[in-house]
């Protein structure tokens, strides 16, 4: 295992994701300082979530092709030029404009990185991407005390201060992306002749072609019911406890800070636990295991609704790990693909239903939005669809 390089990952990752969360955790104020609807608020993450999705993979794919070592620098650049015109923004295109560069270098960042990490594992992949995703988790924790602490004070314009950490991610991104083309290479190359000497198994488990495309089929349905459910208590958590529960902004702030916390110490066990038990094991209990909780959430008092929430983010968040380290088993060659669709894929599935879900909130309410939303992890019935993977599994 590459330590050195996959602790700079992990650490660049932080500083993405921190800058990213950084939007969610500043709607209540672009709304209260814009005049914002819930449709409108659910427009913005819908923005730079489908901005992250329709190039993810599309730059997975010229990557694998084409490994640069300036890929995760030039994306960087983009997320620093929003981070300056979303503080400076005056009206709400231009709020848009800037969350659609944020979202660009987003698209930039995970599929690149994801494939680093990857071959960086030294072989024990679920702790290489538990490591990495941990990273980002942590970054997106950070977002909601960063909101408490500048920008609910300072407002708008000090979301630009935050430039500061793009503009020295994009500085670690050059180190990071030189010495990743050249592990990536190393790595082909004694892959390549490890197979030639001993044999290795085909692509895609010994499936036909019409059960891969099944098999992915079902991990792009079971991805979807986790983020779309991760996303939609992220976005409008603290709308919920403030309209709810009559907290204020900095309360909620923290509520959401610990949702984000026990979020980042799921991903940190659901990579062990996939080494260990297998991947079938993890995603089934991971989704399906969250369903009782989830569904107990909009019925519950103020303590309750914290609890149950801090309990569903730790139990889903573990199911990523298992659900993209199954997926770059199944497509070793298109790691960067497979990276850019599933980050993808889950950023603009979440984009969207959090569109869809600030316009039922607009028109049903909050606790009716978050009563629908609750059904969504019973998807995980479908783990039991899933092959058995041949991963050791101690019960």
């Amino acid at each position: 295992m590459a330590v050195g390089l996959l602790a700079a990952v992990c650490f660049g990752h932080f500083l993405n994701d921190g800058i990213g969360s950084i939007i969610p955790a500043a709607l209540p104020i672009l709304r209260d300082a814009h005049g914002l609807t819930f449709a409108e608020v659910g427009l913005i993450t819908l923005i730079v979530q489908i901005t992250s999705s329709l190039l993810q993979p599309v730059v997975g794919l010229a990557t694998d092709r084409h490994p640069t070592r300036y890929a995760l620098a030039l994306g960087m650049c983009f997320t620093f030029a929003g981070l300056i015109l979303l503080g400076r923004a005056a009206s709400f295109s231009a709020i848009l404009l800037s969350v659609a560069l944020i979202g660009c270098g987003s698209a930039v960042f995970h599929p690149e990185s994801a494939r680093i990490a990857q071959f960086a594992s030294g072989g024990r992949k679920g702790l290489a991407q538990a490591i990495f995703q941990v990273g980002g988790n942590a970054g997106m924790a950070v977002g909601p005390l960063a909101a408490a602490f500048v920008v609910v004070p300072y407002g708008q314009p000090s979301i630009a201060w935050f430039a500061s950490m793009a503009a020295f991610a994009a500085c670690l991104f050059v180190w990071v992306g030189r010495e990743g083309v050249a592990l990536e290479l190393r790595e082909r190359i004694f892959a390549k002749k490890t197979e030639e000497k001993k044999g290795a198994d085909s692509p895609g488990f010994g499936l036909t072609k019409r059960g891969l495309i099944a098999f992915f089929a079902m991990l792009l349905i079971l991805m979807f019911s986790k983020q779309v459910y991760i996303a939609t208590l992220q976005n409008f958590f603290t709308f919920y406890l403030i309209d709810t529960f009559g907290l204020d902004i900095d309360r909620a702030q923290y509520a959401l800070f610990g949702f984000l916390v026990m979020s980042a110490l799921g991903t940190v066990a659901g990579g062990p636990l996939t080494d260990r038990f297998g991947r079938r094991i993890v995603i089934l209990w991971s989704i399906l295991g969250a369903a009782p909780f989830a569904l107990a959430l909009p019925w519950v008092g103020l303590a309750g609704v914290i609890a149950l929430a801090l309990t569903v983010s730790f139990i889903m968040s573990s199911a990523f790990t298992a659900i993209l380290v199954w997926a770059l088993d199944a497509a070793p060659e298109r790691v960067g693909m497979v990276s850019g669709l599933f980050f993808g894929l889950s950023f603009g599935m979440g984009g969207l239903a959090t569109a869809a879900f600030g316009y039922a909130a607009d028109v049903f309410g909050l606790h009716t939005m978050f009563a629908a939303a609750s059904l969504l992890p019973l998807a995980g019935f479908i783990a039991f669809l899933l092959p058995v993977d041949g991963t050791r599994k101690r019960a």
